[in-house]
């Protein structure tokens, strides 16, 4: 499978781990921490999708982009960690999909220059 795909289905399967995970938080919660998982971990995905089908010379800069968020999905992980938000090994379950993601990104960007 290509490299490229392959980072993508692991960020749709990211992603519906972490709706699970959303679904389980309180409603302050769901509705602050858990809205803005789901919707960056979206942000990756398009990103992803964009950098792609962009020409080979336009595709580092959604690479770029997508690297950034997969950060801050780790930060919000990281928090819900520390808050003790949800099962424990689950979200060290999904920081670890995102850290994997991650360097999946990094190689991809350095293959396009």
């Amino acid at each position: 499978m290509d490299n490229n795909l392959t980072v993508i289905v692991k960020t749709e399967e990211l992603y519906v781990t972490s709706i699970k995970v959303c679904e389980g938080l309180s409603g302050l919660q769901r509705q602050t921490l858990g809205r803005r998982l789901e919707d960056a971990i979206l942000s990756l995905l398009e990103y992803e999708i964009m950098a792609k089908n962009a020409p080979r010379p336009n595709k580092a800069p959604y690479l770029i982009k997508a690297g950034a968020i997969q950060e801050v999905i780790l930060v919000f992980l990281r928090i819900m960690i520390n808050k003790e938000l949800a099962n424990h090994t689950t979200l060290h379950q999904l920081q670890a999909k995102t850290l994997e993601i991650g360097r999946m990104l990094g190689g991809w960007r350095k293959s396009v220059g």
